[in-house]
């Protein structure tokens, strides 16, 4: 069992004024509720009835019963998955005669094209589909590239290769990868941004979206290619795509045939991105859809013969398609061992250009003159999806290299493990969970699943405004041990109700989870957006723990790089012990909310303000208690704070700047004299906490802290992360 924290708190004057966010804090370290989900029905070892396998140099023609082909090459494993499934359903028919037999497909190491998705259905419940052994079998929605030929563009030394079917109008796609790297589309600038100068359309209305900006003079060298280019440009937490229509130059503006997410303002950034101009480093890339002509800038080492460039051309790689309505689900599928790559979803130019995928019509684009999707991009597809999902398990498996987010377990999933999984190099987002509507129908909401031990990182390649793990309408779930960095937005997102409205996002657990670089990545790129937290709610969750996470570098552009950050409504959340460092605007943020809890965390090295409240409202909106703030720069709170809609008390804060005294803390416009005579931070410490080494991000401290003797309990995150096998 896990001991995230306490399991009471030493004031018994708190018990009742945040009765939700209150209880025993012990955790399951493992989801009891999914049967067998540490072995197999079947075994790769074992050949038999209900076994099969699949090799790179296997043939459909064959039983697929043998791993490897046999002397005579007359039998030996499928060639591809989709017979190989087939043959399960076949043996579960006649052989079996039962769907709930178990049966097993065990894939050799390569790569397997797919031209459709691949589909699992209730009747492929109780089914193993894993690699064998150790090697490393890869599910590609891509195609390979081949047909390369030096070439010499405005002096460059190019590769190129000719595609028929993007001339035709048959494929496109805005992502490539060359060795097994993800190869940039070709961009201006290279590194860093362009900021926007002014915004002729302005309103308002900050919401209101535009379809032109003006650039600033010598930013942009205007050529004939410039209009098969896009801008890629941010504002707040969005990121839009705008085709670009024409550049005038007499103006200085950029017009676009799309419009932005949201309304823009001088000094949002924006970069251009996909003319063959623009094409000037190695590893670029450029797809001229005129001519079909593919042109790549090789990069050091790389010759003709050892390229393998691959291309996505489908939106989705794995679905499992489940009826929770009707009853009907897939259940106990576990996936072990595996790889899915090499998939994209972009702006169709129209409803009838739109890309499907097996069963679903369509892929949704909100509205098809945007060149943006919503809050988080959260309408975006992702690679491997289910809908009435159960008791099954993803262990050990890669979705990486990818153009949408990786895994999202929609309506009716339940009871499922996602474990030890690694989630990489994604043109979106990580893990989706849950509902984006509250069903109808209580068969269809998600609830009591477990990520854990996964790493969700450098997400946001494409749609920088992605999240690394998302929960929508979905209570009872643990996330657990988890490693998350490298995204431009929120790290884990909780809840999807904004305000006071019904929400279904309650009694979720967060713990010792190691999340940090947002907005402000270890690749040096700064940030690009505002408003985001390493761990951000939305709405009404009663009975939501976040404990024992370790937060740090958490970076907003203009304002919002919060560590823990409650958003509209957010209410009865409990956040314990928690250790948060090196944010822009704060390690704690509440917007507006009622009845949360925030205990016994550490709040460190704030740069603007280390803690912010939002909007006035009459109800008590938090506890803030038994917390140490530490900070050698910017203010101590910031944002509206009227006596008695929160409570704050036996605090512990230092200021560390050489000089700086107790009695010079400013609580916004009050002194600490005022502040206290409103009946706040009355038995609080204005002290040295004694951190070992704080300047190290060691928190420990010594045996003398005057932290210890104000209740302080010690934080242990040294597990927090992805725990050792």
């Amino acid at each position: 069992m896990l001991n995230p924290g306490r399991n009471s708190f030493p004031n018994d004057r708190l018990i009742g004024t945040v009765q939700n966010a209150f209880g025993p804090l012990l955790l399951a370290a493992v989801m009891l509720l999914v049967p067998n989900c540490g072995r197999a029905a079947v075994s790769a070892t074992n050949s038999g009835p209900g076994v099969f396998f699949v090799a790179t140099n296997g043939n459909d023609q064959w039983t697929g019963s043998r791993a490897s082909p046999n002397l005579q090459k007359s039998d030996g494993p499928f060639a591809t998955v989709p017979r190989a499934l087939q043959a399960a359903r076949d043996y579960r028919k006649q052989a079996a005669g039962t769907s709930n037999a178990p049966a097993g497909i065990f894939l050799r190491g390569g790569l397997y094209t797919l031209t459709e998705p691949l589909v699992l259905k209730p009747e492929d419940s109780n089914l193993v589909l894993a690699g064998y052994g150790n090697e490393t079998p890869v599910l590609s929605g891509g195609r390979r590239i081949t047909g390369w030929q030096p070439v010499v563009v405005q002096g460059k030394s190019l590769w190129a290769a000719e595609l028929p079917e993007v001339r035709d109008g048959k494929w496109s796609f805005h992502e490539l990868w060359v060795n097994n790297q993800r190869a940039l589309l070709a961009r201006y600038p290279r590194q860093g941004y362009l900021r926007v100068a002014e915004v002729p359309d302005k309103t308002a209305d900050v919401f209101k979206s535009v379809r032109r900006f003006k650039y600033k003079s010598g930013d942009l060298r205007v050529t004939s290619t410039l209009t098969n280019a896009e801008v890629s440009v941010m504002n707040l937490w969005m990121d839009s795509h705008l085709p670009i229509s024409s550049v005038d130059e007499v103006n200085q503006l950029i017009n676009s045939t799309k419009r932005t997410n949201v309304g823009l303002k001088p000094g949002n950034p924006y970069y251009l991105e996909g003319a063959i101009d623009f094409l000037n480093e190695p590893g670029e890339w450029c797809l001229d859809s005129s001519t079909g002509v593919l042109y790549y800038f090789p990069r050091s080492g790389e010759t003709l013969k050892n390229v393998d460039a691959i291309a996505p051309a489908l939106t989705q790689v794995l679905r499992m398609e489940g009826r929770p309505e009707a009853g009907e689900v897939v259940d106990r599928v576990r996936l072990r061992h595996l790889t899915f790559s090499h998939n994209e979803w972009y702006f169709p130019a129209s409803r009838k250009g739109a890309k499907t995928v097996s069963g679903a019509g369509p892929v949704p684009a909100p509205d098809l003159q945007m060149g943006g999707v919503g809050q988080g991009s959260y309408e975006l597809p992702a690679t491997v999806w289910g809908q009435g999902v159960v008791r099954c398990l993803i262990r050990e498996c890669a979705i990486t290299h990818v153009g949408t987010y990786a895994l999202e377990l929609e309506a009716g999933c339940e009871s499922n493990l996602v474990s030890r999984c690694e989630f990489g190099d994604l043109g979106a987002g990580g893990i989706k969970l849950g509902g984006k509507v509250i069903p109808k129908n209580a068969v269809e909401v998600t609830h009591d699943n477990e990520i854990s031990d996964c790493s969700v990182h450098d997400g946001g390649q494409v749609f920088h405004s992605s999240e690394a793990i998302l929960l929508f309408q979905t209570p009872n779930n643990r996330l657990l041990h988890n490693l998350v960095y490298n995204f431009s937005h929120c790290g884990i997102c909780v809840g999807w109700t904004w305000g006071y409205g019904p929400a279904l996002a309650s009694n979720n657990v967060v713990a010792f989870n190691h999340i940090h670089h947002l907005g402000a990545r270890t690749d040096g790129d700064g940030p690009i957006l505002s408003d985001l937290g390493a761990i951000y709610t939305l709405g009404k969750q009663p009975g939501t723990k976040l404990l024992n996470n370790l937060i740090h570098d958490i970076a907003g552009l203009d304002y919002g790089g919060w560590g823990i950050y409650f958003d509209e409504g957010s209410s009865g959340i409990l956040a314990e012990s928690n250790i948060v460092y090196r944010t822009t605007h704060g390690g704690f943020y509440q917007h507006f909310g009622a009845t949360n809890g925030v205990l016994n965390n550490i709040f460190a090295f704030g740069r603007d303000v280390q803690i912010q409240r939002g909007l006035n409202e009459n109800h008590l909106s938090f506890v803030f208690m038994f917390n140490i703030v530490y900070f050698d720069s910017g203010t101590l709170i910031a944002g509206n704070w009227p006596a008695h809609q929160f409570r704050m008390d036996q605090n512990v804060y230092f200021d560390a700047r050489p000089g700086a005294k107790p009695g010079g803390i400013i609580f916004q416009n009050a002194t600490l004299q005022q502040w206290q005579a409103m009946g706040n931070d009355e038995h609080s410490l204005f002290a040295d906490p004694l951190f070992i080494a704080p300047r190290q991000y060691d928190f420990h401290f010594w045996s003398s802290s005057p932290a210890l003797k104000m209740g302080f309990h010690p934080i242990d995150v040294s597990t927090a992360g992805i725990r050792p096998h």
